[in-house]
């Protein structure tokens, strides 16, 4: 297996990262002797939408946008001779804050050669928004809420496919990220149905967009996951319908750069992301 570039990867201005550097990403990648990568960090949420996690820690401040475009591109300057520096940011789908996010990817877009599209929040039956990823105590409040694993699993799929439909102008990104990130802690809490009907309806709805799939191989090291996101029969199936398999490690930690890597499946090829700018 061979991957060009490590393109899901944060930054020091994600508040539930590392302080690393962004110039000890690209220094680190380099070093591993990848030809890009793509600084995804978490794009700041809608300014009307409370951040539900218990740190208040999903996404960057919306002051900080500036600066995390401004050192990203200094460093796409000085290190152009020796890795494809690509700019972008991932960008949370939240049901009912369409019209927010096209507002936000109209006024930023134009700066990103590329991005992600992540379900992390979910709307939940009482109206409440939850953030699926954030902690195994807090997801075993969500299926309290949810009523049981299956129907949390459900609604997130369904949350997916809503991103993929929703209308979020020209600037919409063409990734979708770790489509089974709602597996984070299936060790603790699996789920009794097979959804594989809906991963597949998913990579369906994908195809007929012309989109790419994030390959995120964070799932491996997660301690109550172990698998990659998705998991390699789903890879294959995407591979068959000619989806663009993205590679990224969706590292909070410069020395996290191209983890994982050694351990994606054989004999599938992954390609770099359609530059968009």
């Amino acid at each position: 297996m061979i991957t060009q570039g490590d393109f899901h990867i944060h930054s020091p201005y994600c508040p539930h990262g590392s302080n690393d550097l962004m110039e000890s990403y690209v220094l680190e990648a380099i070093e591993k002797g990848l030809q890009y990568i793509t600084f995804t960090e978490h794009a700041p949420l809608p300014k009307n939408f409370n951040d539900p996690t218990p740190d208040q820690d999903s996404a960057m401040k919306w002051e900080d946008i500036e600066d995390y475009f401004n050192e990203a591109n200094r460093l796409k300057n000085q290190y152009k001779e020796k890795i494809t520096i690509y700019i972008g940011l991932e960008v949370d789908y939240i049901e009912g804050y369409e019209e927010e996010i096209t507002s936000f990817l109209d006024q930023y877009g134009k700066f990103m050669d590329d991005s992600i599209l992540s379900v992390h929040m979910l709307k939940a039956p009482n109206g409440e928004y939850v953030c699926l990823d954030f902690s195994e105590t807090e997801f075993e409040r969500i299926i309290q809420l949810f009523g049981s694993v299956d129907k949390v699993y459900a609604w997130y799929y369904r949350t997916i496919k809503k991103s993929i439909h929703a209308q979020l102008g020209s600037f919409k990104p063409i990734r979708v990220g770790h489509i089974t990130l709602v597996e984070k802690f299936s060790k603790l809490f699996p789920a009794s149905t097979n959804f594989k009907g809906d991963i597949e309806d998913i990579l369906q709805l994908m195809k007929q967009n012309n989109l790419e799939l994030d390959v995120n191989t964070s799932g491996y090291f997660k301690a109550y996951n172990g698998k990659i996101y998705p998991d390699p029969e789903i890879i294959k199936l995407a591979s068959d319908l000619n989806i663009p398999l993205i590679t990224g490690s969706d590292s909070h930690a410069s020395n996290d750069i191209a983890r994982g890597f050694d351990l994606l499946p054989d004999g599938i090829f992954f390609t770099a992301p359609a530059k968009r700018n």
